[in-house]
Protein backbone atom coordinates (compact mmCIF):
# COMPACT_ATOMS: atom_id res chain seq x y z
CA UNK A 1 0.00 0.00 0.00
CA UNK A 2 1.15 3.69 -0.94
CA UNK A 3 1.46 5.86 1.73
CA UNK A 4 0.06 9.20 1.05
CA UNK A 5 1.58 12.45 1.93
CA UNK A 6 -0.20 14.98 0.03
CA UNK A 7 -2.35 16.60 2.89
CA UNK A 8 0.61 16.02 5.57
CA UNK A 9 3.76 17.62 3.38
CA UNK A 10 2.83 20.85 2.46
CA UNK A 11 5.04 23.91 0.57
CA UNK A 12 4.77 27.26 1.10
CA UNK A 13 6.97 29.86 -0.70
CA UNK A 14 7.17 31.94 2.66
CA UNK A 15 7.73 29.53 5.16
CA UNK A 16 11.26 27.78 5.31
CA UNK A 17 12.18 29.13 1.89
CA UNK A 18 9.72 27.08 -0.13
CA UNK A 19 11.14 23.69 1.33
CA UNK A 20 8.54 20.70 1.93
CA UNK A 21 7.45 21.15 5.74
CA UNK A 22 5.26 18.83 7.81
CA UNK A 23 1.27 20.13 8.27
CA UNK A 24 2.41 23.51 7.64
CA UNK A 25 4.68 23.67 10.64
CA UNK A 26 8.39 24.91 10.38
CA UNK A 27 9.62 21.50 10.55
CA UNK A 28 10.68 19.96 7.32
CA UNK A 29 10.98 16.98 5.64
CA UNK A 30 14.99 17.21 5.37
CA UNK A 31 14.92 18.01 8.83
CA UNK A 32 13.50 14.61 9.46
CA UNK A 33 15.14 12.86 7.41
CA UNK A 34 18.17 14.05 8.63
CA UNK A 35 17.35 13.27 12.39
CA UNK A 36 16.20 9.40 10.81
CA UNK A 37 19.71 9.40 8.89
CA UNK A 38 21.67 10.65 12.11
CA UNK A 39 20.71 7.41 13.54
CA UNK A 40 17.11 8.94 16.19
CA UNK A 41 14.63 6.68 16.35
CA UNK A 42 10.88 7.56 15.78
CA UNK A 43 10.04 7.81 19.80
CA UNK A 44 13.25 10.47 20.02
CA UNK A 45 12.03 12.55 17.27
CA UNK A 46 8.37 12.43 18.68
CA UNK A 47 9.78 13.33 22.49
CA UNK A 48 11.75 16.33 20.88
CA UNK A 49 8.76 17.38 18.27
CA UNK A 50 5.86 17.18 20.66
CA UNK A 51 3.72 18.69 17.26
CA UNK A 52 4.72 15.33 14.73
CA UNK A 53 2.93 12.48 14.89
CA UNK A 54 4.30 8.83 13.67
CA UNK A 55 2.04 9.37 10.05
CA UNK A 56 3.89 12.28 9.83
CA UNK A 57 7.43 10.78 9.80
CA UNK A 58 6.10 7.88 7.25
CA UNK A 59 4.94 11.01 4.85
CA UNK A 60 8.70 12.12 4.99
CA UNK A 61 9.47 8.93 4.37
CA UNK A 62 7.33 8.39 1.33
CA UNK A 63 7.83 11.77 0.49
CA UNK A 64 11.47 11.19 0.00
CA UNK A 65 10.83 7.58 -1.88
CA UNK A 66 8.28 9.46 -4.37
CA UNK A 67 10.65 11.64 -5.26
CA UNK A 68 14.25 9.61 -5.70
CA UNK A 69 11.84 7.35 -7.91
CA UNK A 70 10.85 10.04 -10.12
CA UNK A 71 14.98 11.23 -9.97
CA UNK A 72 15.39 7.70 -11.31
CA UNK A 73 13.10 7.09 -13.69
CA UNK A 74 14.53 10.88 -15.84
CA UNK A 75 16.03 9.93 -19.33
CA UNK A 76 19.24 10.43 -19.42
CA UNK A 77 20.56 13.87 -21.19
Amino acid sequence: MKASYSEIITIEPGKRGGKPCIRGLRITVYDVLDYLAAGMSEVEILADFPDLRSEDIRACLAFAADRERRLVSLPPL
